[in-house]
Protein backbone atom coordinates (compact mmCIF):
# COMPACT_ATOMS: atom_id res chain seq x y z
CA UNK A 1 0.00 0.00 0.00
CA UNK A 2 1.48 3.45 -1.01
CA UNK A 3 2.15 5.94 1.74
CA UNK A 4 -0.59 8.27 2.13
CA UNK A 5 0.35 11.85 0.09
CA UNK A 6 0.63 14.78 2.39
CA UNK A 7 -0.91 18.46 2.19
CA UNK A 8 0.77 20.60 0.19
CA UNK A 9 -0.12 24.23 0.70
CA UNK A 10 -0.97 26.11 -2.65
CA UNK A 11 -1.33 29.96 -2.28
CA UNK A 12 -2.39 30.76 -5.82
CA UNK A 13 -5.00 30.18 -8.39
CA UNK A 14 -4.32 31.55 -11.80
CA UNK A 15 -6.48 33.52 -13.50
CA UNK A 16 -5.79 31.62 -16.53
CA UNK A 17 -5.07 27.84 -17.35
CA UNK A 18 -4.16 27.85 -21.44
CA UNK A 19 -1.01 29.33 -22.93
CA UNK A 20 -0.97 28.90 -26.48
CA UNK A 21 1.20 29.48 -29.29
CA UNK A 22 0.00 32.91 -31.28
CA UNK A 23 -1.65 31.75 -34.68
CA UNK A 24 -2.18 28.42 -34.64
CA UNK A 25 -5.64 27.06 -33.56
CA UNK A 26 -5.65 24.91 -30.49
CA UNK A 27 -7.40 21.94 -32.24
CA UNK A 28 -4.20 21.69 -33.91
CA UNK A 29 -1.87 21.66 -31.10
CA UNK A 30 -0.38 18.97 -28.45
CA UNK A 31 -1.23 19.99 -24.71
CA UNK A 32 1.41 20.17 -22.04
CA UNK A 33 -0.48 19.46 -18.99
CA UNK A 34 0.87 21.49 -15.82
CA UNK A 35 -0.32 21.22 -12.31
CA UNK A 36 -1.35 23.44 -10.35
CA UNK A 37 0.99 22.38 -7.64
CA UNK A 38 3.97 22.84 -10.18
CA UNK A 39 3.05 26.19 -11.18
CA UNK A 40 2.86 27.09 -7.23
CA UNK A 41 6.38 25.34 -7.64
CA UNK A 42 7.45 27.65 -10.19
CA UNK A 43 5.78 30.71 -9.06
CA UNK A 44 7.69 30.21 -5.50
CA UNK A 45 11.19 30.16 -7.51
CA UNK A 46 10.72 32.54 -10.28
CA UNK A 47 8.45 35.48 -9.13
CA UNK A 48 9.03 35.16 -5.60
CA UNK A 49 12.95 34.37 -5.46
CA UNK A 50 12.66 31.64 -2.83
CA UNK A 51 15.50 29.46 -2.51
CA UNK A 52 14.52 25.67 -2.11
CA UNK A 53 14.46 25.42 1.12
CA UNK A 54 12.20 28.70 1.56
CA UNK A 55 10.02 27.30 -1.18
CA UNK A 56 9.66 24.21 0.20
CA UNK A 57 8.70 25.20 3.63
CA UNK A 58 5.90 27.20 2.06
CA UNK A 59 4.11 24.23 0.52
CA UNK A 60 4.87 22.13 3.16
CA UNK A 61 7.15 19.78 1.79
CA UNK A 62 10.55 18.23 1.28
CA UNK A 63 13.26 19.99 -0.32
CA UNK A 64 13.65 16.93 -2.32
CA UNK A 65 9.94 16.62 -3.55
CA UNK A 66 9.68 20.84 -3.82
CA UNK A 67 12.76 19.89 -6.68
CA UNK A 68 11.12 16.95 -8.28
CA UNK A 69 7.96 19.06 -8.64
CA UNK A 70 9.93 21.93 -9.72
CA UNK A 71 12.03 20.22 -12.31
CA UNK A 72 8.74 18.27 -13.84
CA UNK A 73 7.60 22.01 -14.02
CA UNK A 74 10.59 22.73 -16.10
CA UNK A 75 10.24 19.80 -18.20
CA UNK A 76 6.71 20.61 -18.94
CA UNK A 77 7.31 24.15 -19.55
CA UNK A 78 10.76 23.63 -22.12
CA UNK A 79 8.63 20.88 -24.15
CA UNK A 80 5.61 23.53 -24.80
CA UNK A 81 7.85 26.20 -25.50
CA UNK A 82 10.73 24.46 -27.86
CA UNK A 83 8.19 22.07 -29.70
CA UNK A 84 5.37 24.69 -30.09
CA UNK A 85 2.59 23.10 -27.45
CA UNK A 86 0.12 24.30 -25.43
CA UNK A 87 0.04 24.51 -21.77
CA UNK A 88 -2.98 23.92 -19.48
CA UNK A 89 -3.16 24.37 -15.97
CA UNK A 90 -4.83 21.65 -14.27
CA UNK A 91 -5.97 21.07 -10.62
Amino acid sequence: MPRPRLYRKINFNPGVTYFKPQGIPMRELEIVELTIEEIEAYKLRHINGLEQKQAAKKMNTSASTYQRILYSAYGKIADALINGKAIKIVK
